[in-house]
């Protein structure tokens, strides 16, 4: 009862009963949507084909460009599916009284225009003789070259690059090699990360690093660059080539200027409440971003192109906007308030819905359970619909037994998967998922609005009113965890730690979102909150340093783990 009453607080403070009309920006004022109240009843099955036809036609057009967050074609969408919810009668449940909520993230990083490189009276050239490496700080280094072998210290294996070399103030040229190699079997594995030799050589006192690969059978380093990657110290560069035997000369004059752009960006989501006077809240929720014109996670080879994402995820934009116009109208939805969101940044690592549960809008404890809409455009002739999540409550047994228009489910259980129930599932919020199938446009520019299945998408939204309806006298419904899956990408690795990584975290490390019973992490007695800061002899600097020190690891394998909780140090022993 005490919520009821804080969202009538929420009417007066908001100046209900104030009419204005709707203001054609981003943030719509509290009072903009009683102006366009004006859904009677229920609308016929024609005019949903219609409204949402209309809606992919705009979420998916080339105006938009790929909706990619932190982009002002997301910014369109954000502010199309804004108005939508003031014309259907939604309450803003956002920021500050409107339907949004914003967030910061990091966007993947550029090279900048500085980026020079001269060794001596040689001035190199950027791309072709040499590379500014991922993790390497925006700095300028001036000081003279020096040669440091591998770069690796390794005190506990008598090996020692830096023994007899003092190298503060210096540039170290370092070979990305190791002394035997690299491959699986390494004596030095835990040392051939390049991240960790650059940081050795900042601790040594080197103002700057300068691999170079003398090795053919190692493969030059990665130059992606990517948000998962965080700066280290100093500038450090990639020497192409074989150019490091007339360059690489101890005592030769260095000077290098590194410029990478990490540029912090802002998304929204958009929050709207079907306030119905009801004690519990049911979240209906989809993405909105995509792609842009090619994310990193694109599929696509070839020519730049924007990638629409109609089935992804503008159908299940469509298929929210036209549930919320249904249930304001239906007296057979009346157990619950519904609160819909549109997500940003789930792309990206469910950045939208991670931050919307760590920065709710209205108490987590008022939430009954939340419905999530993901791909819901291409139904096929099997009219087989995915719905995940099925084990997170016992109450989602109904799903087998709504018999509307001849859909038949294909259940899991696991509330973690790639999409934004996750984000609820870990607050212990029921969720599930409803999925048509992925196809050979996934993630390609070919994601358009000419193969979407508008049929299909009519049957899966009179599907979920019917599940809606029928679940109307469960009350809350009981929450359940579930036997996860891997949480890690399964394919790259040999072993699981069993967490969810928190994608948002910014600082040193990797911030455990979520922990699977009966997997490592628990077993070891790691908690949600830990930042895991070293895994084996592995510096966990940010997630991508966390990934490769976990495909170090074999079935079986026990490794030392050290976690930041509550800002003091705690090791302990993990078993793979």
């Amino acid at each position: 009862m005490q919520q009821s009453y804080q969202r009538s607080v929420c009417h007066r403070a908001y100046g209900w009963g104030n009419f204005a009309p709707v203001m054609k920006n981003l943030f719509l004022p509290a009072c903009a949507f009683l102006s366009m109240t004006g859904y009677a009843q229920l609308k016929s099955d024609t005019d949903v084909l219609d409204q949402m036809r209309y809606d992919v036609q705009y979420l998916a057009s080339d105006l938009l460009e790929g909706r990619e967050a932190g982009t002002k074609g997301e910014r369109l969408a954000v502010d199309y599916i804004a108005g939508k919810f003031s014309t259907i009668g939604l309450m803003p449940y956002g920021d500050s009284a409107t339907y949004i909520q914003s967030f910061t993230f990091n966007a993947d990083p550029v090279l900048g225009p500085n980026n020079t490189l001269q060794i001596g009276r040689v001035k190199l050239k950027l791309e072709d003789q040499f590379a500014v490496l991922p993790f390497s700080a925006s700095s300028v280094a001036r000081a003279k070259v020096k040669k440091v072998g591998y770069g690796i210290h390794a005190p506990e294996l008598n090996y020692d690059d830096y023994k007899d070399e003092d190298v503060k103030g210096w540039v170290v040229a370092i070979a990305i090699g190791s002394p035997d190699g690299i491959h699986p079997h390494s004596k030095y594995l835990a040392y051939h990360d390049l991240r960790t030799r650059a940081e050795v050589a900042a601790s040594q006192g080197a103002v700057g690093v300068i691999f170079y690969n003398d090795d053919k059978a190692v493969e030059d380093p990665s130059l992606r660059l990517s948000a998962k990657v965080k700066p280290c110290a100093l500038p450090v560069l990639f020497l192409k080539g074989d150019s490091y035997h007339e360059h690489l000369i101890t005592g030769n004059p260095f000077i290098a200027q590194t410029d990478i752009l990490r540029e912090q960006r802002t998304a929204y989501n958009v929050v709207g409440l079907l306030d119905k006077g009801k004690e519990n809240v049911v979240v209906i929720g989809a993405h909105l971003d995509h792609l842009g014109w090619g994310d990193e996670g694109s599929l696509h080879r070839g020519e730049k192109a924007i990638h629409n994402g109609a089935d992804d995820n503008a159908s299940g934009i469509a298929v929210m906007l036209a549930l919320a116009a249904d249930l304001a109208e239906m007296d057979q939805a009346n157990a619950n308030d519904y609160l819909f969101i549109a997500f940003s940044g789930e792309e990206k690592g469910l950045y939208g819905s991670n931050h919307w549960t760590k920065h709710p809008t209205l108490p987590i404890s008022t939430l009954n359970y939340m419905i999530n809409l993901d791909m819901v455009g291409r139904l096929d002739t099997s009219n087989v619909i995915g719905v995940n999540g099925v084990g997170t409550s016992p109450a989602w047994a109904e799903v087998d037994r709504t018999l509307i228009g001849g859909l038949k489910p294909k259940t899991t259980t696991s509330g973690i998967g790639p999409s934004d129930h996750t984000s609820f599932y870990l607050q212990g919020i029921p969720a599930i998922h409803f999925f048509t199938g992925t196809h050979a446009d996934y993630h390609k520019p070919s994601d358009d609005i000419e193969k979407i299945d508008f049929p299909g998408m009519l049957k899966v939204t009179r599907y979920i009113e019917s599940l809606i309806t029928s679940l109307n006298d469960d009350g809350k419904l009981i929450f359940t965890k579930t036997e996860e899956v891997n949480t890690e990408n399964t394919p790259r690795f040999k072993v699981t730690l069993g967490v969810v990584p928190d994608y948002l975290y910014d600082g040193k490390g990797m911030r455990i979102d979520g922990i699977t019973e009966g997997k490592p992490a628990a077993a070891a007695g790691l908690k949600v909150g830990d930042v895991v800061v070293k895994l084996g002899a592995i510096e966990v600097t940010d997630m991508m340093a966390y990934m490769k020190g976990l495909a170090n690891f074999n079935k079986g394998d026990t490794a030392p783990i050290k976690v930041l909780r509550e800002g003091k140090e705690v090791e302990t022993t993990v078993t793979f």
